[in-house]
């Protein structure tokens, strides 16, 4: 709730206590910590490497520089860190840089506090407010950043040498808040310099003005490695003021690369945790095979947009089939690799076997995940009746029911009940699922033949 202090004067009544920014963030960590709250939340993979090092750079009050490749969550990072911001702060009204009451740095928010007093109005700004975050281009210009010489107010009348005829750009309205500026090594190097003495001596330069503007910043950034050293790079008097530069990473354990996908994907259409197990596991193989391009990286986006396309692949067929529930099956696997491929950077050499590549390595991910959950059951009852001429056939565009009504009959034998229950499939959608996945874990293992076209497939 917005505190109702309204004037500086009621504020020093009230026992307001002015902190700096990085006593702000400091002392709501260690609370946070102390309590045991989670400061981080929506992170996954980071809680024993990554996350330590930014909260020991921040108890420390460091400037922070993220090194890692796309995808990796460095600006999810950066983001919550708006969470370790007080919930309110107050600000002179109508102040251009939000300067704290107690403490104006402008010349025209000093003349206020002189003329007024105790009666120096105050506004207050919900932490959402005091993080600015700008995404480096080529045209990024000094001004952008830093800021210029306000032609508008010259017009006014103003002569060039009054400081008030400069606007401040992104970092200076930053005061009292955190900057983020993602990508950085695509700033120009002249852009950089500018940045220095900010960095530093938290002065401004414009034009030849200097002002000494006691600027209570943290600069936060962001930076591909591959940018870093090559294409692009921090110059070096810029990185020598970052106190910490931290690499990330993408999740190490399939259960973080899991609860990624599930945080993030926007889904349709319900999407079972075995497929999202699936291409978890895809997306970890594919950063790990010598034929893709590790130095661009896979990002988490690949595997979110592949749980967005099998959900989208499901609803489709949904809602052409006439199914009253949209389920997600392992056919749908197929439809999100055709369509996700052109977001893999493969080595030289490589580009005329992606396909076969992909393929390769998305059988890999469906046989470990069969082997993971359907371990120890008995499917020779089933391989028999394949054996003996029934064909099971299911497809893009073949309903549930269908794909049920086609399974051959299997006596006394409760094997689809058993599958079904491996995987906690109750409807008629995800009994499908179940039982497709258990099929192609036979084809997989060579148990049983399979053709495929058209975005149909015959199992027998």
């Amino acid at each position: 709730m917005r505190p109702a202090l309204t004037t500086v004067g009621a504020l020093r009544t009230g026992g307001h206590v002015q902190k700096t920014l990085r006593a702000e963030i400091r002392d709501n960590l260690l609370s946070a910590l102390r309590e045991g709250r989670d400061p981080w939340p929506g992170l996954h993979g980071f809680e024993s490497t990554v996350i330590p090092q930014v909260e020991r750079a921040l108890i420390a009050g460091h400037d922070i520089v993220l090194l890692g490749e796309r995808g990796q969550g460095k600006t999810r990072l950066l983001r919550t860190m708006v969470g370790l911001l007080d919930e309110w702060s107050p600000v002179i009204d109508g102040s251009e840089l939000g300067e704290h009451p107690y403490e104006p740095i402008t010349s025209e928010s000093r003349r206020r506090a002189s003329e007024l007093g105790d009666d120096l109005p105050v506004a207050w700004r919900a932490r959402e407010e005091r993080y600015f975050e700008k995404l480096a281009t080529p045209d990024t210009s000094v001004a952008d950043l830093i800021g210029d010489v306000d032609p508008m107010k010259v017009a006014e009348g103003r002569s060039l040498g009054d400081p008030e005829t400069i606007h401040f750009g992104l970092i200076p309205r930053s005061h009292r808040g955190i900057v983020a500026i993602n990508e950085l090594p695509d700033l120009a190097e002249r852009i950089q310099v500018a940045m220095l003495n900010v960095m530093e001596e938290r002065d401004i330069q414009i034009r030849g003005y200097v002002l000494r503007l006691p600027l209570d910043v943290l600069v936060m950034a962001s930076a591909n490695p591959e940018d870093y050293t090559n294409r692009g790079r921090i110059i070096t008097p810029l990185k020598d003021r970052f106190g910490a530069e931290i690499r990330t990473h993408y999740p190490t354990e399939l259960a973080d690369e899991i609860a990624v996908i599930r945080q993030e994907a926007d889904l349709v259409a319900e999407v079972p945790d075995y497929l999202v197990e699936i291409l978890a596991r895809f997306t970890r193989a594919l950063r790990g095979s010598s034929a893709v391009d590790q130095r661009s990286g896979v990002s988490a986006r690949f595997a979110i947009a592949g749980a967005e396309t099998v959900a989208a692949a499901a609803i489709h067929r949904a809602t052409r089939q006439g199914e009253e529930q949209a389920v997600a099956r392992p056919i749908d696997l197929e439809t999100a690799v055709d369509v996700l491929g052109g977001k893999i950077e493969f080595e030289s050499g490589e580009e005329d076997r992606a396909d076969e590549i992909l393929d390769h390595l998305l059988r890999t991910a469906t046989a470990e995940t069969v082997r993971e959950h359907f371990r120890g059951i008995d499917f020779s009852v089933l391989v028999d009746a394949l054996e003996s001429g029934a064909m099971v056939t299911t497809g893009e565009q073949v309903a549930a029911r269908d794909f049920l009504a086609g399974l051959p009959a299997l006596g006394e034998s409760e094997l689809y009940d058993e599958i079904a229950g491996r995987l906690g499939a109750s409807t008629e959608g995800e009994r499908a699922g179940a039982i497709e996945l258990a099929l192609e874990g036979l084809y997989l293992s060579r148990k049983v033949s399979k053709e495929s076209g058209g975005g149909e497939a015959i199992y027998g």
